[in-house]
């Protein structure tokens, strides 16, 4: 059990049986009491809530098992991961996977977190390798300093890319913002 005033940025708690990421914490002192004013994220959900605990009240501290799975392929919604250690194929949708979809490469190691065997969270590398699909072509003179172009790449994600990128080009994407990087 953890306390009110023991949260701190990244802790995840359970309450009201949810599971939640603490994101802010700020600890507030009033006359009588001390309170704990919290950001949190929902782990399943993935909304964010803030709320205000007495700086006695108890929490279930949560303790998420990461382990490293092997992205296999998609089939429509389902997206199957196998689990490195047993083999196992895990179908996850794509609520679990958001946005991280876009950068999705068969054969890609992801990080895994699951609470009580239910997985909560993925995590995939900070930056992955990508095929430029399709992309207006590029000319002689085009340097990285003159402007960007819009690429469509393997995953069907768009990426703004220097105007020196042709099709058929792999160039390295970051999986946080979306933004190029380098020709890989």
């Amino acid at each position: 059990m953890i306390s009110g005033s023991e949260l701190r940025k990244g802790v995840i708690i359970e309450h009201d049986e949810k599971l939640y990421q603490v994101i802010e914490y700020h600890h507030v002192k009033m006359k009588r009491t001390a309170l704990a004013r919290v950001k949190m994220r929902d782990l399943e959900g993935g909304h964010t809530i803030e709320q205000s605990f007495q700086s006695d009240a108890k929490f279930k501290r949560v303790r998420l098992e990461v382990r490293p799975m092997q992205y296999l392929y998609n089939d429509g919604d389902l997206y199957y991961l196998m689990d490195e250690e047993t083999y196992e194929q895990i179908p996850v949708t794509n609520d679990i996977l958001g946005d991280s979809v876009n950068y999705l490469k068969e054969g890609m190691t992801l990080q895994v977190a699951s609470y009580k065997e239910k997985i909560v969270d993925i995590e995939v590398p900070l930056n992955v390798e990508l095929e430029v699909a399709d992309t207006q072509p590029g000319f002689k003179g085009d340097t990285v300093t003159a402007g960007t172009k819009p690429a469509i790449l393997e995953t069907g994600i768009t990426v703004q890319v220097p105007l020196f990128i042709n099709t058929g080009d792999i160039i390295k994407v970051d999986t946080r913002d979306g933004s190029y990087i380098e020709r890989a």
